[in-house]
């Protein structure tokens, strides 16, 4: 069975038949800011799997689960991933503006993994803060670090107004968010991780930085059927069994909200947008989001397709790339 090797300076696979080695290769260094949560999970240990990528650390944010949550299931994943070395940054334990954070514990289950109860981690976080490691990271390798953001947009906020260069220094950050021109999961308009913070959202998205963004008008394409989820229980893949117990929880809540017997796959889609964005067709454009009102946390594109007779509030800023179908 094949197992991974995580390391700073390059990853191994090692099957049954080759060794793959990936030292001498240029590795893509990316920190994944996420909220772990069942999809979370899915997306963060194919990350771990993927030897072109070199994981500089994961920071956390609530929106799955509280922020304490995510970042225990952080710290669990990387154990389970056998790359318990890896930093674990712990973010914002509320919005921008403050107050309660929104929870899916219905979704996930009271721990975020399905409700497995899983014995508490051995590692522990690092002293540095979520935002602080995203600035103190990408100003190490200006240019050359990517964030994949599955969660509210908090974190990446922060580390925009903690450092004015950060948004031109990230290589990019796909985002995992928004519901373009389609409903949204918490209510017509809106999409979880945006509506859990759409203040930090809007900063995040007229910031300046390369913006990727994928939404569940995309995600909702590609599910796990109740077969998929059968043939995945029989394997003998490392995570399958893990995976699959945590997806029962997930299946459940599926049939019950969405009349799917199977589950949606949100940041595993997501995940591939950062390693293979050529499986995607995307458009520009300036996005803002919606900060009160019914339609908080709605996101919306200008196309680019009029010119507009006066300034907006989408006039002057830098375009997006919205993924537009996959």
């Amino acid at each position: 069975m094949a197992s991974l090797m995580c390391n700073s300076d390059g990853c191994m696979v090692d099957g049954d038949r080759d060794v793959v080695s990936y030292s001498s290769a240029k590795l893509e260094k990316i920190i994944i800011d996420t909220d772990p949560g069942i999809d979370d999970s899915m997306a963060i240990l194919m990350a771990f799997k993927s030897p072109q990528l070199d994981i500089l650390g994961l920071t956390t944010i609530f929106g799955n689960v509280t922020t304490e949550d995510a970042t225990r299931n952080a710290l669990l994943l990387c154990e389970i991933a056998g790359c318990p070395g890896v930093p674990v940054a712990e973010g914002s334990p509320e919005p921008l503006k403050g107050g309660q954070p929104r929870v899916a514990d219905f979704i996930h289950g009271s721990d975020g993994l399905g409700n497995t109860f899983l014995p508490p981690p051995k590692s522990k976080k690092i002293e540095k803060t979520a935002s602080e490691f995203l600035v103190d990271k990408v100003s190490e390798y200006p240019g050359e670090v990517s964030v994949l953001a599955l969660g509210p947009l908090t974190n990446l906020a922060l580390a925009v107004k903690r450092d004015s260069s950060f948004a031109s220094k990230v290589k990019r950050v796909v985002v995992l968010g928004g519901a373009f021109f389609a409903l949204g999961n918490v209510n017509p308009a809106a999409e979880a991780n945006i509506y859990g913070d759409p203040e930090a959202a809007d900063v995040v998205f007229t910031s300046g930085a390369d913006i990727v963004v994928v939404g569940i008008n995309i995600t909702t394409q590609v599910k796990m059927t109740d077969a998929d989820l059968s043939e995945l229980r029989q394997s003998e893949g490392r995570h399958a069994q893990f995976i699959s117990n945590m997806c029962k929880f997930y299946r459940d809540w599926h049939v019950k909200s969405d009349g799917v017997y199977g589950i949606f796959l949100h940041d595993p889609v997501s995940f591939m947008a950062l390693i293979r964005p050529d499986l995607f067709t995307y458009k520009k454009g300036v996005v803002r989001v919606e900060t009160q009102g019914i339609c908080l946390g709605h996101t919306l594109m200008d196309q680019g397709l009029k010119k507009w007779n006066s300034n907006n509030p989408w006039s002057g800023y830098s375009p997006v790339s919205v993924a537009w179908d996959s």
